[in-house]
């Protein structure tokens, strides 16, 4: 149950990440992909580590970090 669980919860994050990109019309490419890539970088983290903390962290800097360098 718990993997159904985090799948889930990793879904609805993706979901809600994506919903609020949709306000990010003004951003240059290169800021929109550094906040799409630390969203989901946050979710993978949080997915990962079961919702710890430093892993939801350091998946949102790894995210935007990798995000930034996409064109």
């Amino acid at each position: 149950m718990k993997t159904i669980r985090t799948r889930t919860i990793g879904a609805v994050g993706v979901a809600l990440v994506m919903a609020s990109m949709m306000g990010c019309s003004g951003m240059s490419t290169q800021d929109r992909n550094t906040a799409i890539g630390a969203g989901v970088g946050g979710v993978a983290g949080s997915v990962l580590t079961n919702g710890g903390t430093l892993g939801t962290v350091g998946g949102a800097a790894v995210g935007g970090v990798v995000g930034r360098q996409v064109k």
